[in-house]
This record gives C-alpha cells, structure tokens and sequence, in this order.
C-alpha cells in the first residue's frame, strides 16, 4: 500500500475573508496555528473554505498562498472539485505547480453523473497530475453518492489514494472497506463518525470541529490509531454536542461564527450564506466555553 497522504486530522479549513478578498494576515496567523496546535495536514479550499463563492483567481492565490506558508510544515491538500471535470484538472495542475502535496476533488454536484462519469471523472483528474488525489463523497450536498463497486474501480489508479467519506451510510462504508481496505486510505469527512470510521480501519478525518479544536481532534484520532478505543470513545462523546452546534447550520456559517469569536477572522460569509442566527450562536458559544475556548 502506498503511504498515506496524512494519519490523524487534516483540519477543513476556513478562508478569513475581508470586505474586498480574502484576507491573509489572518490567514497565516490561522495556519501557523493550526500547526502549532499539531493538526496532521490542512485542506485549502475544501467545504468548508467557500471555494464555490471565490473567483477563480482568489481560489487558485489561496492554494498558492498556503502552500508558501505552510513551506512544508505539513501536508497541504488543495480542494480541486467542480462540477467541470476540465476546470478541476486546470486547478489539479496549478496545484501541484504550486507545491501542495495531494488534492480533494468532491464529486460533481448540480449535473450529476452515472457511476460510469464518476469513474472517468475522477481518473482523468488523477491522470493529469502527479499529486496523490483524495476522492470527497458528500452526497448531502452534491445529490450524487460514490458506489462501493466505484471505489474499488478506482483503487487500482497509481495516484488515487483515499476517500473522504461523508455519505452517513454505514452499511455502504462497510462495504467499502471489505472493497478498499488496503488500497485506498479512508478518512471520516463527518465530525460525529471520526471513532466509527477509524475503528474499522480508517485513517482519519477531514475536520470542521479541529478549525477550533485542533489538538483535541489531533488528540482524538492519535488515540484511535493506538487502538484505545474506549478513550477515544469518550473523547467522541464529549465533543458530541458541540460537533452538533457547528452544524446546526449549512457549514460553514457556524464554524466562521465560532473562529470569529476565538480572533482569528472576521465574520464575513459569502452571499448567498449568511450570519448564524441568534439563538444557535448562544448555543454554539455555550458549548464553547465549556471547552475554554475563549468567547
């Protein structure tokens, strides 16, 4: 099996945006927390970034801004997916020319596609790039779900290396290991599923709750990987109720409430997002402070 891209959390991050762009000063301070705070990898662009409301200059700078800064600190992991399977390889490319160690592609949302589409897609993305390619299966969002039978006909592709997993469905994911285990790495893409994922034999997560909780969730899935399930357990439990305020909401307008209250952004979401609402930002900074996350 080839190595993993990352083992533990790779946190989802958010982009700190300013009323003209994205703002950077804010952005290197969150990433040299981040990695002071001992997350495994960044993902730039993914989800929970907003990549689907920049430009497509402002998302191709924040790939490169990051990977600069980050100089190697970690692994950087570029979102990469569109609904254009040739735009997702222009930005696999531009990726890869900028330093990033593996790329996210999210599967097609709006036309959607048969299994057959998925499969094509997805190779020639991993074809026109050296990169290691993480496939992202989110079909709460994008109205289209990843096949087991899909992912094992992909696992034979040289530069496809693993799955972010966020369809919810435990028996599909079952199915997927018994098909995958061993070829491709499988990463939670849902904070609520970090321990069940990883104690069937997964690697990870791709983390919203770690953009405010990054050595805890790091914490977390070290100690799944050691194979202390009952600590990881309780670590799961705990976070539960807080994982639960940070999606009560469409991600990422909670998350965004949560860093701008800890300093490290502004509140700014993009149209057509807006800011959370009243009683669920109480509920949110509550849980917050239960945790001494500064509010």
């Amino acid at each position: 099996m080839r190595e993993a891209v990352f083992r533990g959390v790779a946190t989802a991050l958010i982009t700190p945006f300013a009323d003209d762009g994205i703002d950077y000063e804010d952005f290197g301070r969150l990433l040299d927390w981040q990695i002071e705070q001992e997350v495994d990898a960044l993902v730039v662009c993914g989800t929970t970034g907003e990549p689907s409301t920049m430009t497509d200059l402002e998302h191709r700078q924040a790939i490169a801004y990051a990977t600069e800064y980050v100089d190697g600190r970690v692994p950087v992991i570029a979102g990469v997916g569109s609904n254009e399977t040739v735009y997702s390889v222009s930005l696999a490319k531009h990726a890869a020319d900028c330093g990033a160690d593996a790329l996210l592609a999210v599967t097609p949302y709006y036309n959607k596609c048969t299994q057959k589409g998925l499969i094509k897609m997805f190779q020639t993305i991993a074809d026109a790039s050296t990169l290691p390619l993480i496939l992202y299966n989110v079909p709460g969002r994008t109205g289209l779900n990843i096949e087991p039978e899909t992912y094992e006909a992909l696992a034979g592709h040289g530069n496809i290396a693993g799955i972010k997993e966020a369809n919810s469905n435990i028996e599909k994911i079952m199915d997927t290991f018994a098909r995958v285990y061993g070829k491709l790495d499988i990463y939670s893409g849902n904070d609520d599923q970090i321990l069940p994922i990883m104690a069937m034999g997964g690697a990870g997560v791709i983390s919203v709750i770690s953009n405010i909780l990054p050595r805890e969730i790091h914490e977390l899935t070290m100690t799944a990987l050691r194979g202390d399930i009952a600590e990881a357990a309780a670590l799961q439990r705990r976070y539960q109720p807080l994982i639960r305020a940070l999606f009560s909401e469409v991600n990422p307008i909670p998350v965004k409430a949560a860093m701008y209250a800890m300093g490290y952004c502004s509140s700014v979401v993009r149209p057509p997002l807006t800011e959370l609402e009243d009683d669920h930002r109480e509920t949110l900074y509550n849980l917050m402070r239960r945790e001494g996350l500064p509010v």
